[in-house]
């Protein structure tokens, strides 16, 4: 039962934490998009695993940099909108399933499917 506790709070976090970051005024944190794929939060609500991913790669270790250091404030408005007994510590991690996922699709578009009219004519399967 705690397990399920856990992870509505995980939810709740990746929630209020994707809101708080549009408003987040560092331009490193601007100018990129930014993505809260998981979170993961120890069982004593100490600690909270926030994985991030970017859609450019170029940008994301500044952006990563800007959000460590927006940590305080990110963390005093979580705890604000929670109102849990411990706001957890965030802990960034860079997350990089989007950026994969677009370069795998790019890799299958380009690929050139060739159609063989004479195969296919009398094949039922």
């Amino acid at each position: 039962m705690a397990s399920n506790r856990i992870g509505r709070i995980n939810e709740e976090i990746q929630k209020e934490l994707s809101n708080l970051i549009r408003n987040l005024k560092d331009p490193r944190v601007q100018d990129t998009m930014i993505s809260i794929t998981h979170v993961e939060t120890t069982p004593d609500l100490r600690w909270a695993k926030v994985y991030v991913s970017f859609l450019q790669d170029d940008k994301a270790k500044d952006a990563l940099k800007g959000l460590k250091s927006a940590g305080g404030y990110l963390r005093r408005e979580l705890g604000r909108a929670l109102n849990l007994r411990y706001t957890p510590e965030l802990n960034w991690a860079l997350d990089d399933s989007i950026t994969y996922g677009a370069k795998m699709l790019a890799l299958i578009n380009s690929l050139e499917v060739e159609k063989d009219d004479d195969t296919d004519e009398g094949t039922d399967i």
